[in-house]
Parts: C-alpha cells; sequence; structure tokens
C-alpha cells in the first residue's frame, strides 16, 4: 500500500501544481445554492446549470420559495438542465425536509445530507466539501474515469472509488482531489480524444506509459455515473 500510496500523491502533486486555483465549476453563495445546483447538475453540464441557477437563485431565495412553486412553473424554470420533472419532484421534496425538520437550514452532517430527497454521496459529497470545508471526495464521470485510466482501481462503482482514493490519499487533500481529477479530465484527458502528450502525469499512467510500473486496467469504465 505504501508504493501506491506514494504514487498516487505524487500524480496529486503534479496535478496540483497543474491546476493550482481549483474551485467547483458550479456557481454558488451559500450552501443551499450548492444544493439546489448540484441537484441539477445530474446528466448535465456545469456550465449549463450554471447559466440556469443565475436567474433560478434570483427567484427563488430559500426552500419554502421552491416548496411553494407551481411543479409546472420550476419545471419550466430548469427546462434546459434535462430530467426536470423528476429534479422538480426532488428539488420540492428536498426543499419540504429541509423546513420540515431543519428550520430552511443544509445540514452539515454527512449522513443527514445523504437522507434528503434526491441526494446521494456524490451532492453530499459536493455540498459538505465545499460549502462546510469538511473533508469529503465527490466521485464525478471525471474522477471515475480517471481514477480507472490511473490503475488506482478497476470499478464503476463511484462508493468503491471514493473509498479506495481515500485510503490513497491524506484526509487534506480529499477535497481538492476531485477538483484536479475534473479539471484534467476536461482539458487534458478528454474521453473521446485525450491529449496524452500534453500530460503533466502521463509517465505515471499505465493507459499510456506501460514502462509507469502498474498493471494497465483494462476494463472499459462505463459512461456517467
Amino acid at each position: 500500500m505504501k508504493a501506491e500510496q506514494k504514487r498516487a500523491e505524487k500524480i496529486f502533486e503534479l496535478l496540483k501544481a497543474e491546476y493550482p486555483e481549483v474551485k467547483p465549476a458550479l456557481e454558488f453563495s451559500s450552501p443551499f445554492q450548492l444544493l439546489i445546483a448540484t441537484i441539477l447538475s445530474a446528466q448535465c453540464t456545469d456550465a449549463r446549470v450554471n447559466i440556469v441557477t443565475s436567474s433560478l437563485f434570483k427567484k427563488y431565495k430559500k426552500p419554502q420559495d421552491f416548496v411553494s412553486a407551481a411543479n409546472e412553473e420550476l419545471e419550466k424554470d430548469i427546462f434546459s438542465t434535462g430530467f426536470y420533472k423528476q429534479k422538480t419532484k426532488s428539488i420540492k421534496q428536498c426543499c419540504q425536509k429541509l423546513v420540515d425538520e431543519y428550520n430552511g437550514k443544509v445540514p452539515k452532517d454527512f449522513e443527514a445530507l445523504t437522507n434528503l430527497p434526491g441526494v446521494g454521496r456524490k451532492t453530499a459529497s459536493v455540498v459538505i466539501g465545499n460549502a462546510f470545508g469538511i473533508p469529503a471526495i465527490a466521485v464525478d464521470t471525471h474522477v471515475k474515469r480517471l481514477s480507472n485510466l490511473l490503475g488506482f482501481i478497476e470499478s464503476d462503482d463511484p462508493t468503491k472509488i471514493e473509498a479506495r482514493l481515500k485510503e490513497l490519499l491524506p484526509e487534506k487533500e480529499w477535497i481538492n482531489s476531485s477538483h484536479w481529477l475534473a479539471a484534467h479530465g476536461r482539458k487534458v484527458c478528454i474521453a473521446r480524444k485525450p491529449k496524452c502528450d500534453l500530460c503533466v502525469i502521463g509517465s505515471l499512467c499505465p493507459a499510456f506509459n506501460p514502462l509507469s510500473g502498474v498493471k494497465p486496467i483494462t476494463k472499459k469504465s462505463k459512461k456517467g455515473i
């Protein structure tokens, strides 16, 4: 394990140097806004969500506003994020529980977050880490794909990937590890056309360098999460 941890730490040291100013791709000014934005981001690009929430959060400022909104109106407001009917249902149910059980506040407790309608481990990790600064690793499409490519794990299961990365990395790096992998996945390790010749971690990647000392992952990681 020590050798694997050292290799992982080296990879993330290089990514940290390459992307020193990483931050959440979703724009928010409160834990509640980040919660709603993350729910909307399912099967949608962060860029599109930011466009939608720029006006959405002016109209709906607190959980009760979403609860009081007519379904048809909210569906129209979030239509372009896709799966708008299910997202409307999840958001309204989530907000209702926030009002009923948490006085309209987003709980800082991870398990409490995952018990909110429409909130899984990824969303809870995004909120707990980026809104409250509590160490967590959010496994999105980029994190899943790169974790397999880099030989950290051979699995499509986000929970197993999360646990594996937590084994390999010091707790202080958990939150940013997701951002570094996502940034690299968007800019260099692009799924359809990776720029391996520009990759700062290419020498440590078994998918690119057979001499990296790591057994390549042969199983293709499924798209999406």
